[in-house]
């Protein structure tokens, strides 16, 4: 899952990426409404957290170009701003929710899962064969054997499991999972795989993570 951040406050914005990281998504942030509309409009993002007062353009603003450029991507209001109205402006411009600060990220990781399931349809927790990945606990399980996954690893592993029986090309994994350009001088991706190999294959029968060569990878139990 990837997320935008658009928050001026430097240490909020940074508070919210090393949680937001370390629960596996990849983060980018902005710190003005400018370049955070820029990254709303070109960039494909799962969700972006908007705090509404901002520099060069404020957060309601962002949202109403947005919705006027038929962009649906879901956003949750961050903002100081309490009053019932302020609430309601914000939901009536196609916000999903509203956040006031100070927050509790416990609070804001419950509000996401739910944005998420309603506009991704997404289980709890996705199988294939015997491997089972629980996305509200971080867990991975192989035949009921518990998987020491990184967070990477599991970001990695999740990807692959949403998109089963397709071929992912090492840029689509490296810009959905470490949210950078694919540099062919790197082997960042194929060092992650056979990592993940080691863990979720190597110690089975059935092996799920398959290389395409000259391609990329897939994760499917019938090849």
């Amino acid at each position: 899952m990837r997320i935008l951040i658009v928050e001026d406050e430097h240490k909020t914005a940074g508070y919210l990426k090393k949680g937001l990281s370390e629960q596996g998504f990849c983060v980018d942030v902005a710190h003005d409404g400018e370049d955070g509309l820029h990254l709303a409009l070109t960039e494909e993002y799962d969700l972006i957290i908007l705090d509404i007062m901002l520099p060069r353009m404020d957060g309601l603003s962002i949202l109403r170009e947005l919705r006027g450029s038929g962009k649906e991507t879901p956003v949750i209001f961050l903002s100081a701003r309490d009053a019932v109205h302020d609430r309601v402006q914000g939901l009536e411009l196609g916000a999903d929710d509203y956040l006031v600060k100070p927050f509790a990220f416990s609070e804001l990781m419950a509000r996401l899962r739910i944005i998420r399931r309603r506009h991704q349809h997404l289980p709890d927790v996705m199988r294939i064969a015997d491997l089972e990945l629980d996305l509200v606990r971080h867990k991975a399980r192989r035949n009921a054997v518990t998987l020491d996954l990184t967070v990477k690893e599991f970001q990695l592993l999740a990807l692959m499991l949403r998109r089963r029986g397709e071929v992912l090309s090492r840029t689509t994994l490296s810009e959905q999972v470490w949210g950078i350009n694919f540099d062919s001088d790197t082997n960042v991706v194929d060092v992650a795989i056979r990592r993940l190999r080691k863990k979720v294959d190597d110690p089975f029968p059935m092996k799920l993570i398959h290389t395409i060569r000259g391609v990329g990878y897939v994760l499917d139990e019938h090849r």
